[in-house]
């Protein structure tokens, strides 16, 4: 199997709580906890979880905006968290973000041609000269004209603004591209315009994703895998159609249940999760989804499930299909997630 061009590894994110001026080392907010997969080269990965399960968080650890407490990132073999200042300098042409706001993420007080214009002479991609070519050239590709470099953020509709923001990551050619819910605050009709875009500079510029949303849909229409990540945990990673279609962790099935059904006559969405999701400072013991879990048994309230293979690429942390072998290597798994606080 070849190198995934990003590759993490049993990554963790936690924040100690504080008593006063001294941190508690015992008690913390986990909000990235053990968490383990792969990108290769060109495809696009789908992060689905409710708000607050740690997938901005995870989105800046990739990109080395926050350092972590355990664990590794690598990107293309080499471990981000060894680069130095000039080594990290050259990696950021290599991956950018695109946020999901694009009202508060665009500066006011630039026009679009300035933003552009920063941006290409800090990385030294274009001559003075030719630098108002290549900003029309950048405009061109999200679908702006040349002259809409001299508008202000104010002076577009969100989903132009929007376009700026993808033209803005993609101005120093990256390799990779972290999504973080770039619709999720557009209307229905523009968050297509806006998917149908991203898929088609995906093929123009081979760009690999990493596609960040809490609506499962969109991410199932857009994606090549989906990973499903609740309370800081991945729960379910595999195929779209697989774990779209036939999902398996009970969690992943009540995300596609909670969906409202457009159509009276194909009956009543399935019933909502029971109770409130518990805070990243009081994870549950075990199983973090046992205590909203229909299906939970004694044993889930006691035992961490590690992910195991359902085939063909599609991998579940959930008693219900752990296999002995998963069970074996639980408690080799369990000790350094507990001590890497």
């Amino acid at each position: 199997m070849p190198q995934p061009l990003v590759d993490v590894r049993q990554l963790q994110k936690w924040y100690p709580l504080r008593r006063g001026f001294r941190a508690v080392r015992d008690d913390a907010v986990k909000a990235v906890d053990g968490v383990t997969f792969g990108i290769a080269a060109g495809e696009i990965l789908g992060l689905v979880g409710e708000s607050g399960c740690g997938k901005s968080t995870l989105a800046r650890l990739l990109l080395n905006l926050l350092q972590p407490t355990g664990g590794s990132v690598c990107f293309d073999g080499r471990d981000i968290a060894s680069l130095d200042r000039r080594e990290m300098r050259e990696l950021r042409k290599r991956m950018q973000i695109i946020f999901q706001d694009p009202h508060s993420s665009l500066n006011p007080r630039l026009s679009v041609g300035a933003m552009l214009r920063e941006i290409l002479a800090a990385h030294r991609l274009a001559t003075a000269s030719g630098m108002p070519a290549e900003i029309a050239r950048i405009l061109g590709t999200v679908g702006l004209e040349a002259s809409h470099a001299r508008r202000h953020p104010h002076e577009f509709s969100s989903g132009q603004r929007q376009r700026v923001g993808i033209a803005r990551a993609l101005a120093v050619q990256p390799e990779f591209v972290v999504c973080d819910e770039p619709v999720s605050a557009l209307d229905v009709s523009i968050q297509a315009q806006i998917l149908n875009l991203l898929m088609d500079l995906r093929e123009e510029f081979h760009l690999t994703y990493l596609f960040i949303s809490h609506d499962l849909h969109v991410v199932r229409h857009i994606s090549d895998r989906i990973a499903v990540m609740y309370l800081g945990r991945i729960v379910e990673i595999g195929p779209a159609g697989r774990v779209g279609l036939e999902p398996l962790h009970p969690y992943t099935r009540a995300l596609i249940g909670s969906a409202p059904v457009p159509d009276p006559r194909h009956g009543k969405a399935q019933a909502l999760l029971s109770g409130d999701v518990p805070i990243p400072a009081a994870v549950p013991s075990g199983c973090a989804f046992h205590p909203r879990c229909p299906e939970a048994g004694p044993e889930c309230a006691r035992v961490r499930p590690l992910p195991g293979s359902a085939g063909e690429g599609h991998e579940v942390a959930c008693l219900l299909y752990e296999t002995s072998r998963d069970a074996s290597e639980r408690a080799h798994a369990a000790a350094p997630a507990r001590g890497a606080a």
